[in-house]
């Protein structure tokens, strides 16, 4: 299963960035952040989920935050300086990203959308997000993957 490489791995290799890849059986369909933490024996302090978003102005916001946390729709839509954000839609995930809810990574996506990440990654040494394909996900030093896509951070989680 290692041996496979997604779209997301290919970005960091042509980048020459260093990463840990994990892999997880997902056939029991628990793609949520919290069991795949625990399906690849990872605190889930460390692993982080990818969010779209709507902005009043109709703009894409894409947040990365903790898997254990909700979305804080106000600070999100403050930290881009939007009146209000939403969510969008589980049909529109991959018209909008290129990705499949479960899967959604903030490298790679259609387009580069403003991208603002939880400062909780500044307390941590590296964080895990999805590879941008269900069964696998990317590890790398937080600081490495703001740098990389141009990405914020803020208290966006609660």
């Amino acid at each position: 299963m290692a041996a496979v490489k997604t779209n997301v791995m290919r970005i960091l290799d042509s980048a020459h960035m260093e990463y840990n890849i994990y892999t997880y059986e997902n056939t029991d369909g628990a793609v949520d952040g919290v069991s795949v933490a625990n399906k690849i024996g990872q605190p889930v302090e460390r692993v982080y989920k990818t969010l779209v978003t709507r902005g009043a102005s109709k703009s894409f916001f894409v947040f990365v935050i903790p898997v254990s946390k909700e979305l804080n729709l106000k600070a999100a839509a403050r930290s881009v300086g939007e009146k209000s954000i939403e969510m969008i839609r589980m049909d529109e995930i991959n018209k909008v990203t290129g990705y499949i809810r479960g899967g959604c990574s903030p490298i790679g996506m259609k387009k580069d959308y403003k991208t603002v990440i939880d400062s909780s990654c500044e307390n941590i040494d590296t964080i895990i997000f999805s590879a941008g394909k269900i069964g696998f996900q990317v590890e790398l030093p937080p600081q490495d993957l703001i740098s990389f896509i141009g990405a914020g951070t803020g208290a966006i989680a609660e």
